[in-house]
């Protein structure tokens, strides 16, 4: 079936909008909040969003303002996520919202526009248009959770989580290069329980390492929202485990991980 832009656009809205009702609903003082994010409070969080977004805008629509955009980032030592979120804590909680709703929407009519396979530059490798949509559906929903532990609402498990998924299974080889690591020539069957119950696979079905386990695990362990210990997945094989260990959905430097709750 090919990949269809509208079907990704409605539901970055659809994940957005998780978010946007929570955040719609907090005082001053809980923009300000920690978050599980070591030095990040739920402002931040929402900034880190609008900004990407607005590069992502235009990643798509700019590439050549993109690249030297990028290049003059790396002149300066590279991507650096404290520093940009560190420019906008002067926002009130009003004012990022309303970044937050203005840049988010800007992207999604822009790239529902697109054709899917239309290669975009990114800090990482470039992407198709439809990868770049993927991830920031993976990005909403990874400091959605953020947001959403700190003010202790549940985050309800959908299928859009298999965006989450596919993304993270995708950006295996990443997690090695951005570790400093060579990957190992050993492929690993995913195999995940979505939310309605039917099963999710990626990789061949005889490979010998394995992870196993819900669609919502997963996507908290490959978005290093949880350690692996809080985690019913199942790992088997010394490449599966490796893997758990510093696996990515996210671009640019290794993340560090969450500790064991």
């Amino acid at each position: 079936m090919p990949v269809s832009m509208t079907a990704l656009c409605d539901d970055l809205a659809a994940e957005s909008a998780v978010l946007r009702d929570v955040l719609a609903g907090l005082t001053e003082e809980q923009w300000r909040l920690p978050t599980p994010a070591e030095g990040w409070t739920i402002a931040d969080q929402v900034s880190h969003l609008a900004y990407f977004d607005d590069v992502a805008l235009r990643s798509a629509t700019d590439p050549d303002a993109f690249l030297a955009e990028k290049a003059a980032m790396d002149a300066e030592g590279g991507v650096s996520p404290d520093t940009f979120v560190e420019k906008f804590r002067d926002l009130s909680g009003a004012e990022m919202l309303a970044w937050y709703d203005e840049a988010r929407g800007r992207l999604i009519a822009a790239l529902r526009e697109l054709d899917p396979s239309t290669r975009v530059p990114w800090f990482g490798p470039a992407m198709s248009a439809a990868s770049s949509l993927t991830a920031r559906i993976m990005e909403t929903w990874a400091h959605g959770q953020d947001v959403l532990d700190t003010v202790g609402v549940v985050h309800e498990p959908s299928g859009r989580l298999r965006h989450v998924a596919h993304i993270g299974v995708g950006a295996r080889p990443f997690s090695y290069y951005a570790h400093g690591r060579p990957m190992p020539e050993v492929p690993i069957r995913v195999e995940l329980t979505a939310p309605d119950g039917s099963t999710w696979t990626w990789g061949p079905d005889d490979a010998a390492d394995r992870i196993t386990g819900s669609a919502e695990d997963f996507a908290l362990l490959i978005t290093q929202r949880r350690h692996r210990d809080d985690l019913a997945l199942g790992i088997v094989g010394n490449a599966a485990t490796e893997w758990a260990e510093i696996g990515q959905a996210f671009a640019g430097e290794a993340g560090t991980g969450r500790k064991p709750r």
